[in-house]
């Protein structure tokens, strides 16, 4: 892939805040991330050893406190989903909703950590999958965009007790959670989301049919109903598969969990620990500028933004894309201050790579934590235009120019952080470290 020179990152972040956007559309999920390569012997660090261990030490204690609240949230979400179908009514799905959303937060925090944790990116997308084919799941309106070739873009599993996909015939009469697992990606095709949070929020919303207008999905609570009032037909199945969803995710996030707790000899935070500091710094820096570079920037916002595609928005049945993104960028600022904000209103903080910087370079760190907040700032500016009644898919419209730029001026925001992030990897004594750019030029 084509790397970005550290200085013309600004200019090109501000070239993109000038610049029109095109039409191109998006074909096929971005390739999955690569983990950034172990460091030469020969390479060195400009930091103490035992300093820079310290920090990726804390860099797992980081890791375990936000996908714990991740797991506690996601108990919450399966709390409030049992109440929904044990009484369905507008107060239990909108409470649902709302134990969804909250679940959101520290999920999308986590993400900083997929990008060099194999074991992370591996398991990501049984939880977080997107665009999803809706079609695979429950009824659709007609006129339903689908992925070119996709054999289950049709399946309606929730209606059906068999489905065909090319010359197999697969049972699906049981949905468990198990089943539910072998279905992700069915037939080879990545919108084929069976699971994660996506397929639950598609189930609790419904479809966002209003384009890039006002309005999310709107599911009414008699899709779970039975007997008289049902609306929406197979409504025992559609109940079924809500549950073993959302009781995939609570196992999916307790497994994280483990892998980062301290005192197991046999999980990943014990091999990361393990490795060289140099390896452990390159691994935390790699996550930042790929999350903020190929995936934030540029998966789920130029996307959407270069075709006007509400289809490629991230949470774009319940309209919450704005806090998504938000989140995301929270996560890269928690790492590089080593600070994590956890659901309860405690802080954690410790060692962090801010720390680290500053030791060699105090005008690097100082450029790289003013580039963070900017971001921030940018990414508010979402929350705040959704707060105001213009969300997400909005804000994306063809004729709507000064929403585009709201938009625009936060993937500016974004290349410009990569670049003062490689330039502080740089200074760690930390070359080449390439974020991922999912194939996006910027």
């Amino acid at each position: 892939m084509t790397r970005m020179p550290l200085a013309t990152a600004s200019l090109l972040a501000l070239a993109i805040a000038l610049a029109g956007c095109g039409e191109e559309q998006k074909d096929a999920a971005a390739p999955q991330a690569t983990a950034p390569a172990a460091a030469s012997s020969a390479a060195t660090l400009k930091v103490a050893d035992a300093d820079a261990k310290a920090v990726v030490r804390h860099y797992a204690d980081l890791a375990l406190a936000v996908f714990s609240d991740a797991a506690s949230t996601g108990k919450n979400l399966q709390v409030a989903i049992d109440a929904l179908l044990a009484n369905p009514s507008d107060a239990t799905l909108q409470a649902a909703r709302q134990a969804w959303l909250a679940a959101r937060a520290p999920y999308m925090q986590t993400e900083v950590f997929r990008f060099g944790n194999a074991v992370v990116d591996d398991w990501e997308g049984q939880l977080n999958a997107w665009p999803l084919d809706e079609g695979l799941i429950d009824y659709v309106a007609a006129d339903t965009a689908q992925t070119q070739g996709n054999p289950g873009a049709t399946a309606n599993i929730i209606a059906n007790t068999s489905i065909q996909v090319g010359e197999d015939r697969l049972d699906v009469a049981t949905l468990t959670p198990e089943l539910l697992a072998s279905l992700n990606e069915l037939g080879g095709s990545e919108a084929n989301v069976a699971t994660g949070y996506h397929a639950i929020e598609f189930l609790l919303w419904g479809q966002d049919l209003n384009g890039t207008g006002p309005g999310a999905g709107a599911r009414p609570a008699s899709d779970f109903s039975v007997g008289a009032g049902a609306t929406g037909e197979h409504n025992e199945r559609r109940r079924a598969y809500l549950k073993a969803a959302t009781d995939l995710l609570v196992s999916d996030l307790d497994a994280m969990v483990v892998q980062w707790q301290a005192g197991n000899a046999d999980n990943y935070r014990a091999k990361l620990e393990a490795e060289s500091a140099e390896n452990g710094l390159r691994k935390m820096l790699f996550g930042m500028g790929s999350l903020s570079l190929g995936e934030l920037a540029g998966e789920r916002m130029k996307v959407a933004l270069e075709a006007n595609s509400t289809e490629d928005e991230h949470d774009c049945f319940s309209d919450n894309t704005h806090n998504s993104h938000f989140y995301n960028g929270k996560g890269i600022r928690n790492v590089y201050l080593g600070e994590y904000q956890k659901v309860d209103g405690t802080t954690l903080s410790g060692p962090s790579l801010s720390s680290l910087v500053a030791k060699v370079d105090a005008a690097a760190d100082s450029t790289l934590k003013a580039d963070l907040q900017t971001t921030e700032a940018k990414l508010q500016a979402l929350v705040d235009s959704a707060n105001n009644g213009q969300h997400f898919d909005q804000l994306i419209a063809a004729d709507n120019k000064d929403g585009q730029q709201i938009v625009r001026d936060a993937i500016a925001a974004l290349v410009t952080q990569t670049g003062a992030i490689e330039q502080a990897a740089g200074k760690l004594g930390i070359s080449e470290l390439n974020p991922d750019t999912a194939d996006h030029q910027f």
